[in-house]
């Protein structure tokens, strides 16, 4: 099965276990495989309100489902008072992967859809039937809109749709505006980011300032800065701890996307016991002085005093990003979640405050879109030079560690972890497992093995490889090697599997114990030619190990290699033992051009 429709399934499968016990929508019996597709359909729809909306909670999201006998064609719907726009669904989940990949959704289920009634206020279809009481409900929602004129309307197809243009789709609507989430769609932007824990999306935050001690003059500083990518205009305020604290709690990764580190991965550092001491144990506002504070990215901000309470102020941050002080944000974000959970008493954010300096992108500028990442890629690298981040970590926002995260899953079904602990949402929620994920310590030695530098892929530390030097011209990003690196990486978890029976270890020499990183450059050189080589991984990986030992023979009599097989003499007579240092070796000096010149040199 298609790794990515087996996980969709299995996200919408855990959706259904959410649903209270007596709502048998979403429990059918056991072998009914007609009722399970039909409750993994509404689960989709659950999915996209959970994903696009941030409705967390199940029954939150039930209340815009309308799917049933008389539903004039529409299968849910939501509103959006913030952006003004009311949205109309309509699903088609497939049964199997093909047809979820490939069918398309018919005409007469476009045209069944009674949008321009039902927004005219018809309690009825056109043969009399009464709509079904979620429409019903629809309508009175839709009466009690204030300044309904402002809103828009959408239809969401969940479904596969290339027969039609967008004008056709428009006139079939009725002249509604669609949006088609087709099957690489709903992978791409709602799986995904539901695996990652990033789908809790927040166009615009809001948080309130006090201002109590502060004069309107001196609560903010504003400063405008001109760069060579963009005009940004930075402001600096100290804003409440639980504002901060409350924030990361609720939206985690999402929030995170431009730092170093994810959500869980914060948690492991000696310095936030120091924050969490401060806030805990200090009655007065010391953490304002003690802590660098939080560096947090914006395309728009505003700050208004006037909001009808004393003391206290508010600002609007548009498409928030925290890129520095995310190990500040996280501790705050662990005590807020200890006071909900009535660990802390309430007051214990009572008057501290964190400095908050906010980089706001100016809107009119000429940048492009992979221009302002390079911006902010920048940005992030300089602002968390400060603090002790491992160069993995400083690397796993580069342009091409995204690109190949983002192919790994869409060509692979198969989740590179940039991040360390990025995918702690899916495997705690179940939705994926441990081997569904690449290791980005394993990924980027292989992809030196690639290019030959097996020795230093074995034998440099974390650290050394992951410098810009060394990290740069290991990994690239482009189609062909992505399909290179995807193969070497099945040819290496083969052999991890094979390296498991000690048998196999004997019968192929050395290479599966010490040389796995040696044994990929091998078949890279001698069998890989495009992206077809894959079915043929196993079989190449084989053949490999069948000439292995003629491999280690040749090597281990080279001049060249005198450091790591040589005779040793006993002095009371025995007769000379060869000594092989295989484990030196695959790590040692010459196994690179010993590679090349026996592979790549022999028919």
């Amino acid at each position: 099965m298609n790794r990515k429709y087996a996980t969709l399934t299995n996200v919408l499968d855990k959706i259904c276990l959410e649903a209270p016990a007596q709502n048998k929508k979403y429990h059918p019996e056991e072998g009914n495989e007609e009722r399970r597709n039909q409750a993994r359909s509404r689960a989709i729809i659950h999915l996209y309100l959970k994903v696009m909306f941030g409705k967390l909670n199940f029954e939150s999201r039930e209340h815009y489902i309308t799917d049933g006998p008389n539903d004039g064609g529409i299968d849910a719907y939501y509103i959006d008072n913030e952006k003004r726009k009311i949205y109309f669904i309509q699903s088609k989940f497939r049964a199997n992967e093909k047809n979820y990949e490939t069918k398309e959704i018919s005409l007469n289920e476009l045209i069944s859809m009674q949008v321009d009634r039902i927004t005219e206020g018809c309690t009825e279809d056109e043969n009399g039937n009464k709509y079904n009481g979620k429409i019903q409900q629809l309508i009175r929602e839709l009466k009690n809109i204030d300044n309904i004129g402002r809103y828009s309307y959408e239809i969401i197809f969940l479904a596969n749709l290339t027969q039609y243009t967008n004008t056709q789709i428009k006139k079939i609507t009725g002249g509604f505006s669609a949006c088609v989430f087709n099957f690489e769609k709903v992978y791409e932007e709602l799986l995904f980011p539901v695996v990652t824990g990033t789908f809790y999306n927040q166009n615009e935050l809001s948080i309130y300032l006090n201002l109590v001690g502060k004069s309107s003059s001196g609560s903010k500083i504003d400063y405008s800065v001109e760069t060579e990518y963009e005009n940004c205009n930075i402001t600096v305020v100290f804003v409440p701890t639980e504002e901060i604290g409350k924030i990361l709690y609720q939206y985690k990764n999402s929030i995170l996307k431009y730092n170093p580190r994810c959500y869980l991965e914060l948690q492991s550092n000696d310095v936030n016991k120091e924050i969490y001491n401060t806030i805990m144990y200090k009655d007065t506002n010391e953490f304002a002085l003690y802590n660098n504070g939080i560096t947090m990215l914006s395309d728009e901000t505003f700050f208004n005093e006037r909001i009808g309470q004393r003391d206290k102020a508010q600002i609007c941050i548009t498409s928030p990003q925290i890129i520095n002080g995310g190990q500040t944000a996280f501790t705050l974000s662990r005590i807020y979640e200890e006071m909900q959970q009535g660990k802390h008493d309430k007051a214990i954010f009572n008057n501290k405050e964190v400095l908050l300096k906010i980089i706001t992108f100016q809107k009119d500028n000429n940048s492009d879109h992979n221009q302002k990442n390079k911006f902010i890629e920048s940005i992030s690298k300089a602002t968390n030079q400060q603090s002790p981040i491992s160069e993995a970590d400083r690397r796993s926002n580069d342009q091409v560690q995204l690109y190949i995260q983002k192919e790994f899953f869409n060509k692979f079904g198969l989740y590179y972890e940039r991040k360390r602990g990025e995918y702690s949402d899916g495997l705690k929620e179940k939705y994926i497992n441990r081997k569904q994920i690449i290791n980005r310590d394993i990924l980027l030695r292989i992809a030196m093995a690639c290019r030959g530098d097996a020795s230093q892929a074995r034998r440099n530390s974390d650290k050394v490889i992951f410098q810009e030097s060394n990290f740069s011209q290991s990994l690239n990003a482009s189609e062909d090697a992505v399909h290179m690196y995807y193969y070497a990486y099945l040819c290496y978890q083969y052999l991890v599997r094979l390296e498991k029976n000690p048998d196999n270890i004997e019968y192929n020499g050395f290479g599966l114990k010490y040389g796995k990183y040696a044994l990929i450059t091998a078949i890279i050189y001698k069998k890989y030619i495009d992206k077809n080589s894959i079915i043929n991984y196993q079989n190449d990986v084989d053949n490999m190990l069948k000439e292995w030992i003629n491999f280690e023979q040749k090597i281990s009599s080279l001049g060249t290699n005198h450091s790591y097989f040589y005779q040793l003499s006993f002095q009371d007579n025995r007769d000379p033992e060869l000594y092989y240092n295989f484990d030196g070796y695959y790590k040692g000096r010459t196994l690179n051009i010993d590679l090349k010149n026996y592979f790549n040199s022999k028919s």
